[in-house]
């Protein structure tokens, strides 16, 4: 036995291949769009910086991404630092009682 296709399995597929075609016809008119604007004059050093720019981006996003690990780093090491700061506390008031002074 085998089913038919319900309408509403059809319609996934039909809007997913619409969607792909938008994408597409986007990705082709912004082609398009940087050709001509490099093709204008200036445009050239236009398209150049947008692509420096674009380097950019992605380099400060990298070195953003790496903030958490920094902030994690120091957050351990904020704790050691108060940990050896209690242990020494403790030890320096232990041995050297305060004497009155004679």
């Amino acid at each position: 036995m085998t089913r038919a296709m319900s309408p509403t399995s059809t319609r996934g597929r039909d809007s997913r291949s619409r969607e792909k075609d938008f994408v597409s016809r986007l990705t082709d008119a912004g082609e398009e769009a940087l050709q001509r604007l490099s093709e204008l004059p200036g445009g050239q050093k236009a398209v150049t910086a947008l692509n420096d720019l674009r380097a950019r981006v992605d380099e400060l996003g990298k070195k953003v991404r790496g903030i958490d690990a920094l902030e994690a780093r120091v957050a351990t090491l904020e704790k050691q630092v108060a940990e050896l700061k209690s242990k020494r506390a403790t030890s320096t008031s232990r041995t050297n009682p305060k004497r009155s002074p004679s």
